[in-house]
């Protein structure tokens, strides 16, 4: 049972009155959380050449660890994550969490390539707890700030997509590769823990079964225009995002003499950019959603023309990275918003649906980004990139032309 105020929110949500304020300590607590969490997708991202050669894979596989995990949070996304309209959200969240410790010290611990491979599917398939926390904190959160509340607790998702590479590059220095999945795996016990104290009980009022469920998750996109069309956006800006955290570091130690602590830092300085999620959620709340998604896919593909104007130096490099991130980070929280606000009792399988679209973006990003690179350069990639999120704003565009 929640202790102290924790509960309040969602009861009285639940009871069909108006939710109380969601404490700031709350929307704190659950903003870390959830970078803590969704940082387990990307501990293994700059380590994979440490963690390879010593479970047996071979150099030409080794990517398949970073697939895989994403490959994992992308089912879990689809199939898991609309468990939390049919079934208690405070078990789910512990109990996914309590399985992705498990899963991080089996990884630690196996010297089987086969083992890890399977470990690592499964440590993405439970990090989805962190999107069952997102619609979670939504139904908590009074209808006038629901905005601002997502909107902080997704700045500690970005946080931890962003800090989780330079985080598990200086663990791996000091106490190896496998001393960062134990120290993941203590950590997701420990989150474990406060949110079976900290979080309130709520159980959806929508019953079903699970196939009906599932079913359900693609009439909702059938029938939802502008949930589609806000996956859209955000799936586009994501591959963008994904293409240029994937050979950016390439770039920077190849052409810039950085090392790996160097990429690092730039990965921490990129992270100012998570500041949009506050922003976005103001926005949102004072009715400013289109105008802020408009800024946003405008200031995407500006920030990647920036990156790849000839002879820029690593400067421009690191303006680009923090305005980029920038955007793709105020899109999010606004697409969130107006996703959100399509249906109360489905959030959790409208939130299914757009973040799959979103990591489905992203991986399809990382997917095309090293032969691209291979084959054109820093300055032409970059160029190729920035038509990405230019695409998604002339959608966004002829959308306003033709509803005008």
């Amino acid at each position: 049972m929640a202790i102290g105020n924790f509960a309040t929110p969602a009861n009285t949500a639940q009871a069909g009155e108006r939710p109380a304020p969601i404490s700031s300590t709350l929307v704190a607590l659950l903003a870390f959380c959830c970078g803590a969490v969704v940082a387990n997708l990307y501990y293994a991202q700059p380590i994979v050449e440490l963690i390879a050669p010593q479970i047996g894979l071979s150099s030409a596989n080794a990517s398949l660890i970073v697939s895989l995990t994403q490959l994992g949070y992308a089912v879990g996304l689809l199939l898991l994550v609309p468990l939390a309209d049919l079934m208690e959200n405070r078990r789910l969240v512990v109990g996914f969490t309590l399985v992705a410790s498990l899963c991080l010290v089996a990884a630690g611990f196996t010297d089987s390539p086969s083992l890890f491979l399977l470990f690592s599917l499964l440590i993405g398939l439970t990090s989805v707890a962190v999107q069952i926390l997102v619609p979670l904190a939504a139904h908590m959160a009074p209808e006038a700030s629901r905005g601002r509340v997502v909107g902080n607790i997704m700045s500690g998702l970005l946080l931890g997509i962003l800090l989780s590479r330079p985080l598990s590059s200086l663990l791996a220095q000091a106490v190896g590769w496998r001393g960062v999945f134990f120290s993941a795996a203590a950590l997701m016990a420990l989150i474990a823990l406060v949110m079976a104290v900290a979080l309130p009980r709520r159980m959806p009022t929508h019953q079903s079964s699970y196939g009906e469920l599932i079913r359900s998750v693609f009439a909702l996109a059938r029938r939802h225009p502008s949930l589609r069309e806000r996956s859209l956006y955000q799936g586009l800006l994501f591959a963008s995002f994904s293409l240029f955290w994937t050979i950016v570091p390439i770039e920077l130690i190849r052409q810039h003499g950085f090392s790996q602590a160097q990429v690092a830092m730039f990965a921490l300085v990129g992270a100012v950019g998570a500041i949009a999620a506050p922003i976005a959620g103001r926005l949102a709340d004072a009715g400013h959603g289109q105008r802020g998604t408009l800024a946003a896919l405008i200031l995407a593909p500006v920030a990647l023309w920036l990156g790849a104007l000839p002879g820029s130096g690593y400067l421009w490099l690191v303006v680009c990275a923090v305005l980029l991130d920038f955007a793709v980070q105020l899109n999010m929280v606004l697409g969130q918003r107006e996703v959100y606000a399509i249906d109360p009792h489905s959030r959790a399988r409208l939130n299914a649906v757009y973040m799959t679209s979103i990591f489905v973006g992203g991986a399809l990003g990382s997917l095309i980004a090293s032969p691209l690179y291979e084959q054109v350069g820093w300055n032409l990639s970059a160029a190729a990139i920035a038509c990405v999120p230019g695409l998604a704003l002339v959608l966004f565009l002829s959308r306003r032309h033709r509803k005008a």
